[in-house]
């Protein structure tokens, strides 16, 4: 398999998803702007996306796809299926409790988030917190389908299946927000409904995917299959790492938590601006970690349980280079050309110049630790393709102290305001990845090839010829005064990213560093 193609075509379809998700977030961007309301909003679609990330994509995929890899490799498609239906069973079980449980404690969530919410923001948050709350039930059972894909080596439809919750979202708010003010109502509860809807097409994508490689799961509904399916090894083999990997991961979940706190009680708004800055994030660390992780972590594993270390070690060794190569001029236009990103994609209707102010700064904030971000998604599943959760989880611990410690320096210290939660969670990765890095090669499993140095220096040096191009054409244009001319603007921002990633590359090839070695073959 190439795994290059592999993750370009991962990468695509998320660059699809990323795309749709921005359309989502402008059209939310001119209807709400960063309002009280919005900022509800963000809070009650944050609870169920936080216990997503927490027990679906995070503790639970990185225990289950190392051990079905494993499986598969070890032990045929007959077992594993077994595997996956007795998983499957667990995990549905426990997500009618956990989803029962999340709508009764609904005001208990919101008031960990945001306490610093007036009585009205908190009322809806709450509201909006139990109509999404049953999103986690589909989410999980989409993370479990993902994974099966995945190790089928089926990347397509778990890469595409987000798109379904942006078009969702947009549709509920192009259709029901004027219904709803055309009625009277609080309009902001049609993007509640259009992440309900979302959720159902995404789990309903899955399905026809998984009857093709025959692995559909058989859900056990009776107590009996639920006992049997309790006892099988293979479960109980997960539940002993999701232990480790919970706390890993909860890690990351307790730093947004504490910064949302801290953004509810900087003014209305501060929440919005974080999750606007975010959504440029996550544009390279999801084109970039998150394709080379769903590529990487079942290759490793696999060689892994042939006992392959050099394949594992070169596997790690190609996902690293591509995280310099692509996330270190990531890191360079977020810095240096935040300002008119944030402009051409939000500042129109309710999102005016100071929000963009306001968001540009965090967007800076985050640009600092992309690398880290990124770099996070290909060392942590290393360790997990080596069935260790415990060490990823002490490194995410140190990550969650830092990252406080700098909160505290930079908003109380220095008087920074809301873009301090950004740089101080982007500068927190950029010391977990280069942990888990360097204990990865004091333990031997990492030997990195020759010339990092040289690769290195070549990166950086077309990095900065990039981002002086960028900073001047950042100052050239009023993109603020531009905003009267949509197309125009929109027009010059796609020119300045096209020259400059023509200079960058361009830079590279001068400089002789072999791009195509990087398209590599496994």
């Amino acid at each position: 398999m190439n795994l290059f193609k592999a993750a370009f075509s991962v990468s695509a379809l998320t660059l699809l998803s990323r795309i749709t998700g921005l359309v989502r977030e402008q059209i939310g961007a001119a209807l709400f702007g960063t309002s009280a309301m919005m900022d509800a909003f963000q809070i009650a679609f944050r609870i169920p996306n936080l216990l997503r990330r927490l027990f679906a994509e995070g503790a639970f995929s990185q225990a289950f796809v190392p051990l079905l890899a494993a499986t598969r490799a070890a032990e045929g498609d007959a077992v594993t299926r077994d595997l996956v239906d007795a998983v499957a069973t667990v995990l549905a079980w426990a997500l009618l409790v956990t989803c029962a449980v999340g709508i009764v404690a609904a005001p208990v969530l919101v008031w960990l988030l945001a306490s610093g919410f007036d009585p009205a923001t908190e009322t809806a948050a709450v509201a909006m917190t139990r109509w999404m709350f049953p999103y986690i039930g589909f989410m999980s059972m989409v993370a479990l389908a993902s994974g099966v894909l995945n190790t089928w080596k089926r990347f397509a439809i778990p890469a595409f299946t987000p798109v379904l919750l942006n078009l969702s979202v947009i549709a509920a708010s192009l259709g029901l927000v004027p219904w709803l003010r055309q009625h009277g109502q609080e309009p902001i509860y049609a993007l509640a409904v259009g992440v309900m809807v979302g959720g159902v097409l995404q789990l309903a994508l899955q399905v026809p995917a998984l009857l093709k490689i025959g692995m559909l799961p058989r859900i056990g509904l009776a107590p009996a299959r639920l006992g049997a399916a309790w006892r099988h090894p293979g479960v109980r083999q997960i539940l002993a790492k999701m232990g480790p990997a919970l706390v890993g991961v909860s890690v990351a979940q307790i730093s947004l938590m504490i910064n949302s706190q801290l953004a509810s009680h900087m003014g209305a708004g501060a929440v919005s601006t974080l999750v606007y800055a975010d959504r440029l994030m996550e544009l390279p660390t999801a084109l970039l970690g998150v394709a080379l992780s769903v590529v990487l972590t079942p290759q490793m594993s696999a060689a892994k349980a042939r006992g392959d270390m050099g394949a594992y070690s070169g596997l790690l060794d190609w996902g690293l280079r591509l995280v310099l190569l692509l996330a270190l001029p990531c890191a360079v236009a977020l810095a240096v050309f935040g300002q008119p990103m944030v402009a051409v994609l939000f500042h129109r209707g309710a999102f005016d110049a100071n929000a963009v102010a306001m968001t540009t700064l965090a967007v800076m904030g985050y640009g600092a630790g992309v690398i880290g971000l990124v770099g996070v998604k290909v060392a942590a599943p290393a360790y997990y393709a080596q069935q260790d959760m415990a060490t990823p989880m002490r490194v995410a611990i140190g990550a969650l102290v830092l990252t406080q410690v700098l909160n505290a320096t930079l908003i109380a210290g220095l008087g920074m305001g809301v873009a301090a939660l950004a740089l101080s969670i982007g500068l927190a990765a950029n010391a977990n990845a280069a942990a888990l890095v360097w204990g990865l090669k004091r333990r031997g499993s990492y030997q990195p090839a020759p010339g990092w140095a040289k690769f290195s220096l070549k990166v950086v040096v077309a990095s900065a010829v990039m981002g002086g191009g960028m900073a001047w054409a950042a100052r050239r244009v009023d993109w603020i005064a531009l905003g009267a001319h949509e197309l125009q603007r929109a027009g010059a921002m796609a020119l300045a990213l096209a020259v400059s990633a023509a200079v960058y590359f361009g830079v590279l090839a001068l400089l002789g560093v072999p791009l195509r070695s990087l398209v590599r073959k496994t």
